[in-house]
């Protein structure tokens, strides 16, 4: 399944589009000249692309890949996800805008820091009605 949204490009390997609002996220944090492909994926892929790239061999949440200064993906492993999501005290919806609010906060150049968490907290609170 497959979602275009201006310069933004949805895909899910899994299943529907969650009902996240990665455009006005997007947005907000990166602006809209920003090009961001948002791809939800199964457990097989995300670990071969953590192996692959980060060396890592376990099956992540979220994988976040600066292309350039105006251009990155941002890889969401669902089954993780709905593993994970009552964890943080949150439904899934919510814990999905959680972790594109991390991604896109990584491409914008954040690193994890309380910072960073207390950016999630207050982006996901914003964007998740």
């Amino acid at each position: 399944m497959r979602k275009s949204l201006h310069n933004v490009e949805i895909v899910s390997e899994t299943g529907t589009i969650p009902n996240v609002p990665v455009l006005q996220i997007k947005e907000y944090i990166l602006g809209k000249k920003f090009n961001l492909n948002l791809i939800f994926i199964g457990p097989k892929k995300a670990l071969h692309l953590n192996k692959t790239y980060r060396q890592k061999d376990y099956i992540p949440n979220i994988l976040t890949f600066p292309l350039d200064e105006n251009n990155g993906e941002i890889y969401i492993c669902r089954s993780v996800a709905r593993k994970q999501y009552k964890d943080f005290d949150m439904n899934y919806e919510k814990y999905l805008t959680l972790l594109v609010v991390h991604g896109i906060l990584h491409l914008k150049g954040h690193d994890h820091s309380s910072r960073m968490e207390e950016l999630e907290d207050e982006l996901t609170k914003k964007f998740y009605k």
